[in-house]
């Protein structure tokens, strides 16, 4: 009996010696959240397209929140009806295009910067990999419900470490076109009066004999 009982005793005074050393060791941290930046000095105005339509209704713009965990919108909702083609704004490539919790998503990564563009929910159109340019169709726009009354986009921009402002991505002929405007003619010649005219030293619509007094 007492045999039995000795090794028994010996592993829970080795387990016990260790339990004090466990406890210290750090608990592992959750993972940061992604904090939403209001700057505008990250964002070039390099977009050459809207994602759907040309000028489309904006349902929700971006709200972003006061804290990372906070309540606000990371991204821009436009309206457009299911099925709309969405479209890539900037050059770059295709990073991402699958499902993301029960939704399609397409993710682009613009070239020559750090930001992704996000769409969702969407069909992908292409595959990863796919290098696209402005205007270039990804996906269509799914009639899946994600947080609108209607169909829309939800159009996203991030970096790997910060969310911003999509709509920032427009230059100013995209964002707010101008109403047409008629522009003069230049450099047209005026014609000259004929011969007749220029001899007597009359203008057109009147007669030689006609008294002006």
């Amino acid at each position: 009996m007492r045999r039995t009982i000795r090794p028994l005793l010996h592993h829970a005074a080795r387990w016990l010696c260790l339990l004090p050393a466990a406890l210290l060791l750090p608990w592992p941290s959750p993972a940061p959240p992604v904090p939403v930046s209001t700057s505008t000095e990250q964002v070039p105005a390099i977009a050459g397209a809207w994602p759907v339509g040309n000028r489309p209704p904006v349902s929700r713009g971006w709200d972003p929140p006061a804290t990372p965990y906070g309540r606000g919108h990371r991204g821009v909702d436009l309206t457009a009806p299911a099925g709309t083609p969405v479209r890539a704004v900037a050059p770059g490539r295709v990073t991402f295009a699958g499902q993301v919790a029960g939704r399609g998503v397409v993710t682009i990564s613009l070239t020559g910067t750090p930001l992704r563009t996000t769409y969702e929910p969407v069909t992908p159109t292409v595959p990863n990999g796919t290098e696209v340019t402005p205007g270039t169709q990804v996906a269509t726009l799914s009639p899946t419900p994600l947080h609108c009354p209607t169909p829309c986009l939800h159009w996203g921009l991030r970096t790997p470490k910060t969310y911003l402002n999509p709509l920032l991505l427009l230059p100013p002929w995209l964002l707010n076109p101008a109403h047409p405007r008629l522009l003069p003619v230049l450099n047209i010649p005026v014609p000259r009066q004929p011969a007749h005219y220029e001899a007597t030293g009359q203008t057109p619509g009147t007669s030689p004999t006609q008294d002006n007094h």
